[in-house]
């Protein structure tokens, strides 16, 4: 078990004098907070005695009800086996990971992932003593043909394959979108390898540029797990999430929860419940995109303001993030301290990577600061990477970068996508 890259950073990415582009931290205080406080606070005294209870390790009915209304909006639902029961609500997203893990994987299993992906679901997987193999993306999300040549290559080593890990809508780190025809031809590749599918999606509902494809387990029943959380479109500190799992597997699922947790915590079920039965979130989710896709913009025009020549970017159609190259020769790794010298944090890209690649890398937030701190953010940390570029120019090559790597860089400097 290792620390990851992002905890590691909060403790200086937090200090008011340094602009953080590192967490992703959604911008809580967008929402109504005294509507809010008023709701748990009616909660509290009209239904206290059920909401600070136990509850039942599946999750309370009600809750699990209306997330099967929420899934139904974008696809998932009773044509292709969406029920209630078997929603599992779990502790955010993260224990619904860990939850997959502890009932599929043993010592030595593969699992397929994107690279880059999302660092926690690195640790939960490597805590598991699986083997994580990425996959490439380019613009238009994990790539097909790559995804058939890792699963020939694992089972050609005689290793068992257990499951595909995706984030297929505004992948975390690298904020590009699976497209609609790769959609579909994903699952007719895991299909025929007999591989179960975990979609991990956080972000589905955070678009800025029209909706999102739908999600891969609105077309197909079987074979695909859909994990999602409340903590990007209400409130992260609840720390509630759900599985939509294949019935045959929900039994276990409850059974591994009651080992791990007993239960889910009532008293955050019923707050969520209650602001999804008497709160606009519908058009408070309006509010969240409109501020994140200005400060989406923010950050894209400081970039192409400011950055040197030869740094590149994605540019994501919603969620939370944007993945950055550095010009050639440089470290993202290497160059923290030196950013935090500077008062501007970020995550290298070798945190999203099993094998420690990704230094050329580096993942950028843009939902939490403000626009102008964006920018000032930018600022800092363009002068670092000038600096080190100097650096480089005086004493050349040391020799510490992996090989360029992976995503299509649309950003300034860059005709277009450059896909590897």
């Amino acid at each position: 078990m290792t620390a990851s890259e992002i905890r590691a950073l909060f403790a200086v990415a937090n200090r008011p004098e340094v602009v953080s582009l590192a967490g992703g931290m959604p911008y809580i205080s967008a929402l109504p907070l005294d509507a809010v406080g008023e709701v748990i606070g009616e909660l509290v005294a009209k239904q206290g005695a059920s909401a600070l209870q136990y509850g039942l390790g599946q999750g309370m009915p009600e809750l699990r009800e209306q997330i099967c209304a929420l899934m139904a909006d974008v696809g998932i639902d009773a044509s292709v086996g969406a029920s209630p029961d078997d929603v599992v609500v779990t502790i955010g997203g993260q224990q619904a990971l860990d939850l997959i893990a502890r009932l599929f994987l043993d010592p030595g299993d593969v699992v397929l992932a994107e690279g880059p992906t999302y660092v926690g679901a690195l640790g939960v997987f490597q805590a598991a003593q699986a083997q994580v193999v990425h996959v490439p993306m380019d613009h238009d999300g994990l790539i097909p043909a790559a995804l058939e040549i890792a699963i020939e290559e694992q089972r050609r080593l005689g290793r068992r394959v257990k499951f595909l890990y995706t984030i297929p809508t505004y992948q975390n780190p690298a904020g590009v979108t699976l497209s609609e025809e790769r959609r579909e031809q994903v699952l007719d590749i895991c299909e025929r390898a007999g591989l179960l599918v975990i979609e991990d999606d956080p972000y589905g509902r955070l678009g800025f540029e029209g909706e999102a494809p739908r999600p891969l387990r609105a077309r197909r029943r079987d074979g695909v797990f859909y994990l999602s959380t409340f903590s990007k479109t209400f409130a992260p500190g609840l720390r509630v999430g759900w599985i939509l799992a294949p019935h045959a597997v929900r039994d276990k699922l409850v059974i591994a929860t009651e080992a791990n947790i007993l239960c889910p915590s009532n008293f955050a079920q019923s707050v969520v419940s209650t602001y999804l039965s008497t709160m606009p979130w519908r058009q408070q989710l309006k509010t969240y995109q409109q501020i994140y896709a200005e400060r989406r913009d923010a950050l894209l025009t400081a970039l192409s303001d400011l950055m040197p020549e030869g740094t590149t970017w994605t540019h994501p159609a919603g969620g939370l993030f944007v993945w950055a190259t550095l010009p050639a020769g440089l470290n993202s790794k290497a160059m923290v301290p030196r950013a935090i010298a500077a008062r501007v944090a970020y995550v290298p890209g070798t945190g999203f990577y099993a094998d420690g690649t990704g230094q050329q890398h580096l993942r950028l937030n843009f939902s939490f600061p403000p626009p102008e701190r964006i920018r000032e953010g930018v600022r800092r940390l363009a002068g670092v990477v000038e600096q080190e570029l100097a650096t480089r120019a005086v004493f050349g090559d040391t020799g510490v970068l992996d090989a360029v790597t992976e995503l299509p860089r649309p950003g300034a400097h860059a005709p277009g996508p450059d896909l590897a």
